[in-house]
């Protein structure tokens, strides 16, 4: 019987250390490191935010190719710091976003390069960081922006679309999923958002091909922020995004993208 009991938990360790492999190595960069962080994002986001997602057969149907081999941009309204780390723990791929360089502060040099964070010098209006993302999208990868340019002050008003997000969708010609964000924690600056609790909302809504359209990058600007007013059923708001600098951290890593 002892021979019995020892059989059944070897078996039931060796089950178990197969699902916590499969759950930290079953990420969208396949390494541990990674699947550890997606681990403790998806824990995080549901005890702290208590997120809820919509909209998750979208994703799905989007096939197993996203990422490898098949390019995407991912659109989305900007609320808070918290809205890429949201977004991330739900999608099964990788997604690198576009920040801001003077939002780059140094202390937090290892998260970015661990995250391959894309950045866009909007001073001296470098394209460096657009042919980055472009060479990413053109590869299969997926490209992560937020087209307001900043985080939307006052709440529950969209901004003005910049038209260097519609830029890139013209230029890689990849598809666009719309992503809307609702009910995250609206502190300033940005990062405080990470430590308020909420009830925050995502919503993967349509998947968009503008490779066949005659819009131009400010018309493809101007129809994702009609479709976004339409989704959320919010105001407009016609006042162009402030400056922001790292030392008043009012910013996240996604402000300002392709501006």
């Amino acid at each position: 019987m002892l021979w019995i009991a020892l059989a059944i938990i070897v078996l039931a360790v060796l089950a178990l250390l197969g699902w916590v492999g499969r759950a930290i190595f079953d990420n969208p960069r396949g390494d541990f490191e990674t699947g550890v962080a997606m681990t403790v994002g998806r824990a995080y986001v549901a005890a702290v935010h208590a997120l809820r997602v919509r909209g998750r057969k979208r994703l799905a149907a989007l096939g197993p190719e996203i990422g490898r081999s098949e390019p995407l941009i991912i659109v989305c309204n900007h609320t808070a710091g918290l809205d890429p780390v949201l977004i991330q723990t739900a999608c099964p791929f990788f997604i690198r976003w576009l920040m801001a360089q003077d939002m780059r502060a140094s202390v937090l040099e290892w998260f970015w390069t661990f995250w391959d964070i894309i950045f866009v010098d909007r001073e001296r209006r470098d394209s460096g960081g657009l042919r980055t993302a472009l060479r990413h999208l053109k590869g299969g990868g997926v490209i992560g922006i937020f087209p307001e340019g900043a985080l939307e002050r006052p709440a529950r008003q969209l901004m003005p679309f910049q038209p260097g997000a519609g830029l890139l969708i013209k230029k890689s010609r990849a598809r666009v999923l719309t992503v809307t964000i609702e009910d995250t924690p609206q502190y300033d600056p940005a990062w405080a958002s990470l430590w308020h609790l909420s009830r925050s909302r995502i919503h993967f809504r349509e998947v968009i091909d503008y490779a066949g359209s005659d819009l131009d990058a400010a018309g493809i600007a101007d129809d994702l922020r009609h479709r976004f007013a339409n989704y959320l059923g919010w105001t407009t708001n016609e006042v162009e995004p402030q400056s922001y600098d790292s030392a008043s951290a009012r910013g996240s890593y996604g402000q300002r993208v392709v501006a």
